[in-house]
């Protein structure tokens, strides 16, 4: 009975072990999540807001996000991710972002500063519009 007991215990142990295994949620998947959907936001943005024309590819945007605080960079949690693009105009933005991570890889980010104008914006004929870059979603892929 004892013997049958310790070998239950040991095969809980074996799963649990296995579980905690290495994260699939990485820096690299995040960030490479992450700046294209910025850029395809930015380029609808800019057509929600009357301005000329912005293809995604031009926004060259990038990330770099960090997990502050945490021993491990891996796995799901709060992160501050900088994007770094390009603007309308071609000039150089960095803008800030708390991040979320879901244990799923679906993410919420949300601008730290009124730097993107808040939650809405006024088109180029003065009619408010959502702002996308505000507060934006999306997931990647863990497996």
């Amino acid at each position: 009975m004892r013997s049958a007991a310790l070998c239950g215990m040991a095969g809980v142990m074996t799963i649990g072990a296995a579980a905690c295994g290495v994260s699939p949620i990485t820096p690299a998947r995040i960030e490479a999540a992450i700046a294209p959907t910025f850029a395809n936001l930015v380029h609808v943005q800019v057509s929600m807001m009357g301005l000329p024309p912005l293809a995604a590819g031009n926004v060259a945007a990038s990330a770099t996000c960090r997990k502050p605080g945490a021993a491990s960079a891996s796995g799901s949690g709060e992160r501050i991710c900088i994007l770094a693009w390009q603007g309308p105009d071609g000039q150089p933005v960095r803008d800030t972002f708390d991040l979320f991570v879901a244990t799923d890889g679906c993410y919420t980010a949300t601008a730290e500063a009124e730097t993107l104008g808040g939650p809405t914006l006024k088109a180029a004929d003065g009619k408010p519009v959502r702002n996308l870059l505000y507060t934006f979603e999306g997931c990647f892929d863990t497996a």
